[in-house]
């Protein structure tokens, strides 16, 4: 090949890879992990895509997809609602986890119920965010709302390692960091978790001028984490090792925080975008609008999400 074929034929090739250029945002959750993996396992660049993942905290994910500064996010379902019910459209393709005990409640060992918090002070990041929003759905189950407690506002880290040192009445916090406080039971106790209220359930979105403009690069997201699923299924010890150096755990402890989440493999998001989504889009969407983080509920649903990629 001469010099100015090669030349061409280099240039061709940039432009592809910039084309295919994702920046990503999301958090150290555990459920995530697998994007981390395709990105440290080379599955993405294997697929044709440069991801740029970015910890980026929920509360502020949405003020990044509203500025171009990233182009998909993972968050939560009700979240998803919440960001296009609030005027940051966004276009679920495929769930990632649910929650199965990684998030819940901690609290101090003399308080036995939902009733106790009446009055006590709970470490919880904004509204607008899953740690919130949890607290809205389960103290609404309890016949309960916000309004029956006081807040203070830190993110699931910071509110675990406050509760730990003794600091707040409660904290809503998930894996990692909800181990922090499991394996500190003179603190106080795991009052109820996903396996009581099952309300977390997570998702990875983009934006749809982004997403009607780059399909394929979509479709390449989505393979990577089946594909990254596929490794973690083939090569636990070494997957474990690389997702839990992201968030500073060892293999086993971050094998530790995985066994409270499933990831979704293809044929769960097949069943789930099927039968479950739409219904809990609509139950989370009263407790959005009764908490107050969304003044009406959305006028249509279908808007928010796209089957076509888990096909």
């Amino acid at each position: 090949m001469g010099l100015v074929a090669a030349c061409v034929v280099g240039a061709i090739h940039t432009a592809s890879a910039q084309e295919t250029k994702i920046v990503l945002g999301m958090s150290g959750w555990t459920g995530f992990a697998p994007l981390t993996l395709a990105e440290k396992a080379g599955i993405f660049k294997k697929n044709g895509l440069q991801v740029d993942l970015k910890m980026i905290p929920q509360k502020d994910r949405h003020l990044a997809l509203a500025s171009g500064a990233i182009q998909c996010a993972a968050t939560t379902i009700e979240t998803h609602v919440a960001w296009n019910a609030n005027g940051v459209p966004i276009v679920q393709i495929f769930q990632m986890d649910k929650s199965y005990g990684a998030d819940g409640m901690a609290a101090r060992n003399d308080i036995k119920s939902f009733a106790d918090l009446k009055g006590k002070t709970v470490a919880v990041s904004a509204p607008g965010t899953s740690p919130y929003f949890g607290l809205a759905w389960m103290l609404s189950k309890n016949g309960m709302s916000i309004k029956d407690v006081k807040t203070v506002s830190l993110e699931p880290q910071p509110a675990a390692q406050a509760f730990v040192a003794g600091q707040n009445d409660a904290a809503m916090t998930y894996e990692p960091y909800l181990s922090t406080i499991r394996d500190n039971p003179a603190a106080g106790q795991i009052l109820a978790t996903t396996l009581n209220y099952p309300w977390v359930m997570d998702s990875v979105g983009c934006d749809p001028k982004w997403l009607k403009a780059h399909p394929e690069a979509a479709q390449a997201l989505t393979k990577s984490y089946f594909e990254a699923l596929d490794m973690i299924a083939a090569e636990q010890d070494k997957s474990f090792e690389i997702m839990g150096a992201a968030v500073k755990q060892t293999g086993e402890q971050f094998g530790k925080s995985a066994s409270f989440l499933k990831w979704a493999n293809k044929e769960d998001n097949q069943k789930f975008f099927a039968n479950d989504l739409l219904p809990f889009m609509q139950e989370s969407a009263v407790i959005l609008k009764d908490a107050g983080v969304i003044r009406k509920l959305p006028d249509d649903y279908s808007v928010m999400y796209d089957t076509s990629f888990i096909k």
